[in-house]
């Protein structure tokens, strides 16, 4: 398991790139982060539902509600332009992180 410590700066870009493939509710999005992470990184619904929160704040996504079949009002969001830019200037970081981090990193075993 991740620490969330490690990963907490990256939290905003992995909902984003999730919701690259099109609008999605907080339940989904969480339970695609533990899926594609093969349960290496469990978001915390609090850490999940402040990113959405910050996200929106700044106009990177907005959100809206929907109906389900049964009745129950469900939030969804939708990345914007300017939150497919952050995303973008993000993973440039990313890499540039990832290749600096990996400077350091020494293979003991």
């Amino acid at each position: 398991m991740i620490s969330s410590d490690v990963i907490r700066g990256y939290n905003d870009t992995i909902i984003l790139s999730l919701l690259l493939d099109g609008e999605s509710y907080g339940y989904e999005i969480s339970k695609k982060i533990r899926q594609l992470s093969e349960e290496k990184y469990i978001m915390k619904e609090t850490t999940l539902y402040s990113a959405f929160t910050r996200l929106e704040k700044n106009g990177y996504i907005y959100s809206f509600y929907k109906d389900e079949t049964f009745g129950k009002r469900r939030t969804y969001y939708r990345i914007t332009p300017e939150g497919l830019a952050y995303y973008r200037e993000k993973c440039e970081e990313w890499l540039v992180t990832k290749e600096v981090v990996n400077t350091f990193i020494k293979e003991l075993w």
